[in-house]
This record gives structure tokens, sequence and C-alpha cells, in this order.
């Protein structure tokens, strides 16, 4: 019925190949996308990194495209704790995000073209801020 003669070969060898093909489809559909390279972990900005601010307890990233600047705060290693992220472009309203986070305050993005921008950021109390960048 399944294959040529009365052996059962034919449909066993379909069933497998069937199981086979669907077992590859689900891995490569659960597999996810690539893995970041460890400096791009976790930050949803586009572009280059233009800036990077050390400070006591993190680092304020500053990020640039052709069109958009945008800013993460990410802090070292610890417990859930206040933090916040500033991106302000020249001439417009500073962009924020600010509240209690364990890894990243952030991203947050302006319209930049021709602009330059200006951002702050801290962890626990301590931050920093740059001046007027990316001019």
């Amino acid at each position: 019925m399944f294959g040529r003669g009365t052996g059962t070969s034919g449909w066993r060898r379909k069933v497998a190949h069937g199981v086979a093909v669907a077992v590859a489809a689900g891995a490569l559909g659960l597999a996810g996308p690539a893995v970041a390279p460890a400096g791009a972990a976790g930050t949803a900005c586009p572009g280059r990194l233009a800036k990077t601010v050390r400070f006591a307890t993190g680092e304020l990233r500053v990020y640039k495209n052709r069109q958009y600047a945008c800013a993460v705060t990410v802090a070292k290693a610890g417990p859930r704790r206040a933090m916040s992220v500033t991106l302000q472009p020249r001439g417009a309203r500073a962009v924020v995000d600010a509240g209690r986070f364990t890894r990243q305050a952030g991203p947050v993005s302006v319209h930049a073209l021709n602009r330059c921008v200006r951002a702050a950021g801290s962890v626990s109390g301590r931050g920093t801020a740059t001046g007027w960048i990316l001019c």
C-alpha cells in the first residue's frame, strides 16, 4: 500500500524523512537571530557607537546614524536601582527615560540631522553628562 511489494520499508522511510524535515524546520524556527557582539548586546540603538563615557557605577553610550542620535545608560552588575538617560538635540526638548532598572536605561533617540546633541546618564545618583557633541 505505501511502498512496493508487501514490505514496510517504503513507508517507514517516508515517515522518517518527514519527521527529520519537521525536526529540522522546528530547530531553525526556534534558533532565533544570530548572537550579537558583546559590545552591542542589549542595545536597540541603530548606527555606530559615537561616544562612550564611563563613570563609577556604569557608562553612557551615544550612537549616531545619518538622521538620528540614540543614547543608553548601562549599569555595572547589581540589583534594581534608579537609572536615567537624557538626550537633547540643540534647539529642541530633551527626551528622558528614568526609572528603576537592573541593566540599562533607554534607549532614547532624537532626530539629529545636522544638529549637535548632548547626553546625560546616571545610575544610583552618580552619573555624567557630555557637552554638545556630534556637531
